[in-house]
């Protein structure tokens, strides 16, 4: 079967900029594949090249098998889009909204009336259809969104960071949403997204992107594998003599992050009174132990040297990136 998207080093450069580096990746149909990555690292500019909305710099992406720069106008009837921004009318209902989106796409009215109500009710919005948007939670705008961005029958739907702002709760309650979109229906989703959590819930592919390049590319559970074993992290204010004490034929790897250490090491319960020792011995103060699985995070920091916070971009960089889109 021919993938749902393929994307051959696609390149996207502002000037000096080079937001998007000769990425490639394929995504299969009905897989949920994630751009993982910090603010600023790229995602939304991929999302933004491959829904036809910025011209590549250089590079191919195929959506079902049409080329994104040769037919962008089939491109966008086969693509949903629920981007960051919000871009619903407060002043209309639901219905409204979502019978103004099919109207754009010339759906016919009595296939747009029946498949308002279908996605109303499949997101949980039917009891609220004439309601005002303006009256709506985050969590219910996101929902008619992604109801909306589903009205033309898409076979692929883009989500921009879909459950950013939204509180833990709304956040799960989407997330399922999602998956039952993927799972009952048989869509194509690429997702991006910085929470950790939700590219490990969500995706069955990952690919973990850093200033504009894929750095690793591979299901959640074989990234976090990827790491070995169990995780022990040390807070203490002198992580160096850490570093230098713990040379351990046992230790996989270790890494010096902030006021921690990160040691990555098989059966970590045989080994923590050992390092707890170790570290008394030579009066090294211990702020904190733990022990935990590899998670996302973990796999992020080892192929980054920092966790995903770190590498957010301060307000001056993302504006500078926003400005430099706007004026292309």
């Amino acid at each position: 079967m021919t993938p749902a998207i393929q994307v051959k080093d696609l390149t996207k450069a502002f000037n000096d900029l080079v937001a998007v580096d000769h990425i490639s990746f394929e995504i299969e149909q009905g897989e949920i594949f994630g751009l993982l990555g910090p603010n600023g690292a790229g995602k939304t500019t991929t999302l933004s090249m491959l829904s036809t909305m910025l011209k590549p710099s250089s590079g191919t992406a195929l959506i079902q098998g049409i080329d994104i720069a040769k037919d962008q106008d089939s491109v966008r009837k086969a693509i949903g889009i629920v981007f960051q921004d919000q871009s619903l009318d407060e002043e209309l209902t639901a219905r409204e909204n979502m019978d103004f989106h099919g109207r754009l796409y010339r759906t016919p009215p009595e296939v747009r009336k029946q498949r308002i109500d279908e996605l109303l009710h499949l997101v949980g919005l039917y009891e609220r259809k004439d309601d005002l948007v303006k009256t709506f939670s985050g969590g219910m705008r996101r929902r008619l969104e992604i109801a909306r961005g589903l009205l033309h029958h898409p076979s692929v739907l883009f989500l921009d960071e879909p459950t950013l702002g939204l509180d833990p709760q709304t956040r799960n309650h989407l997330w399922q949403y999602i998956a039952t979109l993927s799972k009952e229906k048989n869509i194509t989703i690429i997702l991006t997204t910085h929470y950790m959590e939700e590219a490990d819930r969500l995706c069955n592919r990952i690919a973990i992107i850093d200033h504009g390049r894929i750095i690793a590319l591979d299901t959640p559970e074989n990234l976090k594998n990827s790491i070995g074993g169990d995780v022990v992290t040390i807070k203490t204010p002198d992580i160096n003599a850490v570093s230098r004490i713990l040379n351990e034929s046992w230790v996989i790897r270790l890494e010096q992050h902030s006021d921690e250490v990160r040691i990555s090491l098989q059966n970590a319960e045989q080994h923590i009174s050992n390092i707890i020792t170790q570290l008394n011995q030579h009066n090294i103060p211990i702020i904190s132990a733990s022990i935990h699985k590899p998670t996302l995070e973990d796999v992020f920091l080892s192929f980054t040297g920092k966790t995903i916070r770190e590498q957010e971009m301060d307000g001056k960089e993302k504006m500078r990136i926003h400005h430099r889109m706007m004026r292309h």
